[in-house]
């Protein structure tokens, strides 16, 4: 019976071809906006996760907010030797911390100019960022005590800076806090990044960066401004963020509601809070595209049931019973609004690979979306086919045969 009504329904589709593509339509565009809106969020969210697993979801930036009290005063400023005390009393809980300084400028080589950003880290910073060294070495314990300047700096940067990946022992100049230094390459590492992460990061495709030791950034005074911290991994990360914030604001003689605490994880809390309500947004736009999808659906149904009038008598006149000619012509909606749903995924799907393949990202794509999207619209079509269908079942079979 079930084949029989499919095979009916189909037969119906390509006797009315344009009418049954336009009627589709609205179904098209509703299905194809909801799948690809909620892959574009679901790909995001898969994008800002490994954005964050791979900058670190440990990370958080603590500074006082010089912005929101009157008294600021040069007490406030962060030392080396506060740091110092801040590594013993944490311990194993701290991964990794170092005062968040950087300076960009112009770095010559010969005749090459190059505008660079060298950025502060601590020894150890590799315990939490990983990178590949593939000529020299990292920066060591001896570097950022000594304040040498070395820098170790990434593929691309030494081949826009020198025109070799293997700088090892050459020298730039640049600018730092209105002094002009030399800066000796004792490595250069490899890390691949995707171009969203390479965008997310910073890396236009012009400038270069390079590591250099944070004490030098922070000399001469040796204060700075925001601690830079990586919680270890086993430890609860908001009990350890507030314990730390409580550490700063005592140290500092201020209240924990003047310390500001930004994490990663809080970042990450609002971007996927962003996406949602963005999805919810553009989701309540097709949904109004599918009821009127439904609504047309509904219309062409009671133009197909008038026009086949003579048709219901006679299945009626021959035995048919009122149930089988409401399934028949519920098959039929269903049926056109299924297969509205199945080309709205497909070309919503495809736009999304399309944009994927074009940025260079991997794209996501949800199974039980498409099962749920395929479903749903079937549901439009027989909700909204529903009446059209009970008036069909419902004509008198003497009447519909005496029908002009």
């Amino acid at each position: 019976m079930l084949i029989e009504n499919m095979a009916m329904a189909f037969s119906a589709i390509r006797a009315n071809k344009m009418r049954s593509v336009l009627t589709m339509l609205g179904i098209v565009i509703g299905i194809g906006s909801v799948i690809s809106i909620v892959s574009i969020g679901d790909t995001m969210r898969s994008m800002f996760a490994d954005l964050y697993k791979d900058v670190g979801i440990t990370q958080g930036f603590c500074q006082i907010r010089s912005w929101m009290i009157d008294d600021f005063r040069q007490s406030d400023y962060f030392t080396l030797d506060e740091m110092e005390r801040i590594k013993e009393v944490f311990g194993d809980e701290l991964a990794y911390i170092d005062s968040n300084m950087s300076v960009d400028g112009d770095a010559t080589y010969g005749r090459n100019t190059v505008r660079f950003s060298l950025s502060g880290i601590d020894y150890n910073y590799q315990d939490v960022q990983p990178v590949n060294m593939v000529y020299g070495r990292y920066l060591n314990q001896g570097d950022i005590l000594g304040r040498k300047k070395n820098a170790v700096l990434d593929v691309k940067s030494a081949m826009r800076m020198f025109g070799t990946e293997n700088a090892v022992g050459l020298s730039f100049r640049i600018t730092v806090w209105g002094e002009v230094q030399d800066y000796t390459v004792v490595g250069v590492y490899r890390k691949d990044m995707s171009p969203f992460q390479a965008l997310m990061m910073g890396d236009t495709g012009e400038g270069g960066s390079a590591y250099i030791p944070y004490t030098i950034l922070t000399w001469p005074n040796d204060y700075f401004g925001v601690y830079h911290i990586y919680a270890a991994e086993d430890v609860d990360l908001n009990d350890f963020f507030t314990r730390f914030t409580n550490y700063v604001a005592k140290i500092k003689g201020r209240q924990p509601e003047q310390i500001y605490m930004y994490t990663a994880m809080e970042e990450m809390g609002s971007i996927d809070q962003m996406m949602g309500g963005l999805s919810a947004a553009v989701g309540g736009i097709a949904a109004i595209s599918l009821i009127v999808g439904g609504i047309g659906i509904m219309n062409i149904m009671l133009v197909s049931v008038t026009e086949r009038t003579r048709e219901i008598g006679i299945r009626k006149a021959l035995g048919a019973k009122t149930r089988d000619v409401l399934i028949q012509f519920l098959t039929e909606s269903a049926t056109l609004s299924a297969m509205g749903g199945i080309i709205g995924i497909l070309i919503g799907a495809g736009l999304v690979s399309l944009g994927g393949l074009a940025l260079g990202v991997p794209v996501v794509i949800k199974p039980v979306i498409v099962i749920l999207a395929v479903g749903f619209s079937a549901m439009v079509g027989i909700f909204f086919g529903l009446y059209p269908a009970s008036k069909a079942a419902k004509a008198d079979p003497i009447d519909a045969l005496r029908y002009e």
